[in-house]
């Protein structure tokens, strides 16, 4: 897994339970099963799985842009 400083932003200003801190670790798996697809492209239990953490991804920054607009803007500026 690749370490970068704004996971330890995150972590230290913030609980783990937070939308921004689920975000990114959802977006560090998806990093992480696309790189694995590249090399076994039948596996489908993965791609399956692949698919489900898009859409929780997906659900949270739909959640995180209605609820509070400056801290979507502010985590989609980060990546």
């Amino acid at each position: 897994m690749v370490k970068n400083s704004f996971i330890s932003v995150i972590s230290q200003k913030e609980n783990r339970g937070s939308v921004e801190f689920q975000v990114f670790s959802f977006t560090t798996k998806i990093k992480r099963l696309t790189s694995h697809l590249e090399l076994h492209k039948k596996d489908f239990s993965s791609q399956r799985g692949l698919r489900k953490i898009l859409g929780k991804r997906q659900r949270l920054l739909a959640y995180l842009s209605k609820k509070n607009r400056g801290r979507y803007i502010e985590l989609i500026d980060e990546f």
